[in-house]
């Protein structure tokens, strides 16, 4: 099941202010977030380290349709240079309900240029929250970096959060 032409809602690619989630928002995300890390877990005991990226994508992405999700692989995320169409378009790994990004890999490690382009990804398509999961590793906790593109409301008030 391939999604190939599907086009991922997005805002304008330039300056954004960012975005203020509820804690009901926020919490929706930290759910889907750990269905995503358990499912990746399950992956990972099944299969262990050193295949190929698009087997652990295909592998996930069952397994996070079958707790119930709503999943997108390989989602066009269209490249707009000052407020024009490129024709160029980006590719996101995993879409989870229209509203997570999963970047996934199977490297010897993640580098900073994989948890920018997470980050790119989710400003660049006003998504909030995200997992880089490198699946390259004896014990996946080792290979999971959570990113948020965002503040959200707290009971003390706002807070900024760029990494979890």
């Amino acid at each position: 099941m391939e999604h190939k032409d599907t086009k991922t809602p997005r805002t304008s690619q330039g300056a954004k202010t960012q975005s203020l989630l509820s804690r009901e928002e926020y919490d929706c995300l930290q759910s889907i977030s750990n269905t995503i890390i358990g499912a990746a877990i399950e992956v990972h005991r099944e299969l262990g380290p050193g295949l190929l990226e698009s087997i652990y994508e295909e592998c996930l992405r069952v397994e996070l349709e079958e707790k119930g999700l709503k999943v997108d692989a390989q989602v066009d995320l269209p490249l707009t240079y000052k407020g024009k169409e490129t024709g160029k378009d980006f590719r996101i790994d995993l879409l989870v309900e229209n509203k997570f990004i999963v970047e996934l890999k199977a490297v010897e490690s993640i580098k900073p240029l994989h948890e920018v382009q997470l980050l790119t990804y989710m400003k660049l398509s006003d998504i909030h929250m995200g997992l880089l999961i490198n699946f390259n590793v004896p014990v996946l906790k080792e290979g999971i970096k959570r990113k948020i593109n965002g503040t959200f409301e707290n009971t003390q008030g706002i807070s900024y959060i760029k990494d979890w």
